[in-house]
């Protein structure tokens, strides 16, 4: 009796881990839900846009009217839209265009190659088709590694090559070859329409948009980054749990390519929306985006420096702070100016004047430099003030570099010039970006 009392409870305890352990799990995925919803509501949005556009193209296979004409084909829009259907607008009209246009190629091509080995023997007739197939998938993947094919066609190419296939030799055992390729055609043009009207016209993420934020923020980062590190190098503010947030907020500029790759290239697809014109300079955003990580490598090799084992002493480093902090300050002033720029699409006089302060001050330091500061001092306590000497002037060159690049995007999306009165009204500080990669999802939040 007592061996089973004892087996009871042990089976009782096992039951109770095992709810216990479900029931943390629950909890966390709800915990996991409520924190990607926080941090971007269109993700809710999205889901239930993906859900609508299904419904609607299920109707295609629900309803008898519309089972008559299409079939069992019916079933090929579902599957598109399920295929299709983006995050952003220029990521789904991109799919989208790509799917119908290798489909429509795809199909026509696999029905004129089964058409024209039809007029052969049956041997010859398996003969010609296998080569076709083999010459067509050999040519399109190889095509499938130029870059710009692999950046905007890549998808078409794979739909391309399985239309083909599936077309030409589905026509060897099927003589209705014509009615399943216009069926799979139609049905998947009405899922690519249906995916490409749901997602722009129920609340659209544009991914031009979401680019031109990220790009804002992102100098934005480094311009706070400069604010905080003035203060904090020379002791004049304490490093405390703030000031760490704010000094390691540009490290997301570091990973940020892969993100701006994706969102110019949806950006593309885009038409005309909100301020971004037709043809808008999309690539200059590669190259802004460019200089900013490598400023933001300066930066992180400015970071090092507070929390470097061998530090300069405060006497030392005060007969550098004077052309540093004016470094500091004017190159902080322009990045935050750039940003605010980019932001509100002006262009601001002043940016230029903060830039020319700044280079005049790297001038005056590094001609300090060459005086020779400090003849008493270790040597290996001075390296690293002269370390980030050096680095504040490579920033400097770095922003005169950004502001270049910003005054030709500037030029060419023909931003509007305003006076400094208005642009000091314009402010910034409560820009935050949670950019996020999931699948084919990239999604960008600027408040």
């Amino acid at each position: 009796m007592e061996t089973r009392n004892h087996e009871k409870v042990t089976v009782m305890k096992q039951i109770k881990s095992r709810l216990g352990n479900i029931g943390n799990a629950i909890t966390g995925v709800g915990a996991e839900a409520r924190r990607l919803a926080k941090e971007d509501s269109r993700r809710i949005v999205h889901a239930f846009k993906v859900g609508l556009a299904v419904a609607l193209v299920s109707l295609l296979y629900f309803f008898d009217f519309f089972f008559d004409g299409f079939g069992v084909n019916a079933m090929w829009a579902v599957m598109t839209v399920v295929v299709v259907f983006e995050f952003s607008v220029g990521a789904t009209l991109g799919k989208g265009v790509n799917r119908a246009i290798a489909t429509l190629l795809g199909g026509a091509l696999g029905f004129a190659a089964h058409d024209a080995a039809s007029y052969t023997g049956d041997k010859v007739q398996v003969i010609l088709l296998g080569l076709s197939v083999f010459v067509i998938a050999v040519v399109a993947t190889f095509c499938r590694f130029f870059p710009k094919m692999r950046t905007r066609y890549d998808y078409g190419l794979l739909i391309f090559i399985l239309t083909f296939s599936l077309i030409s030799v589905s026509g060897y055992r099927n003589d209705e070859v014509w009615d399943m390729a216009y069926g799979r055609l139609t049905t998947i043009l009405v899922g690519c329409c249906a995916t490409v009207l749901v997602c722009s016209l129920v609340r659209p993420v544009w991914a031009g948009e979401d680019l031109h934020k990220l790009t804002a923020s992102n100098i934005q980062q480094l311009g706070t980054f400069l604010e905080v590190f003035g203060g904090v190098y020379f002791q004049e503010e304490a490093k405390d749990d703030k000031n760490q947030v704010l000094l390691n907020d540009y490290k997301s500029v570091l990973n940020s390519k892969g993100v701006e790759d994706s969102l110019v290239n949806f950006a593309k697809w885009e038409p005309r929306h909100g301020k971004f014109r037709y043809r808008h300079p999309w690539h200059q955003y590669l190259q802004i985006g460019s200089l900013t990580r490598q400023c933001a490598y300066k930066i992180d090799a400015l970071n090092s420096y507070l929390s470097s084992d061998v530090q300069t002493p405060l006497q030392h480093r005060a007969k550098i702070k004077e052309p540093c902090k004016m470094i500091i300050s004017e190159s902080s002033s322009a990045l935050r100016e750039l940003a605010m720029g980019i932001q509100t699409m002006t262009c601001s006089p002043s940016r230029d004047v903060h830039v020319v302060n700044a280079k005049s001050a790297a001038a005056k330091l590094k001609a300090l430099m060459k005086t020779g500061l400090w003849p008493d001092a270790d040597f290996l306590g001075i390296v690293p003030a002269v370390a980030v000497a050096s680095l504040l002037t490579e920033v400097v060159l770095c922003t005169v570099k950004i502001n270049e690049a910003v005054a030709k995007l500037a030029s060419s999306a023909r931003f509007k010039k305003v006076d400094r009165g208005i642009k000091k009204e314009l402010s910034l500080d409560k820009m935050q970006r949670t950019p996020s990669i999931e699948g084919s999802h990239i999604n960008i939040v600027v408040e």
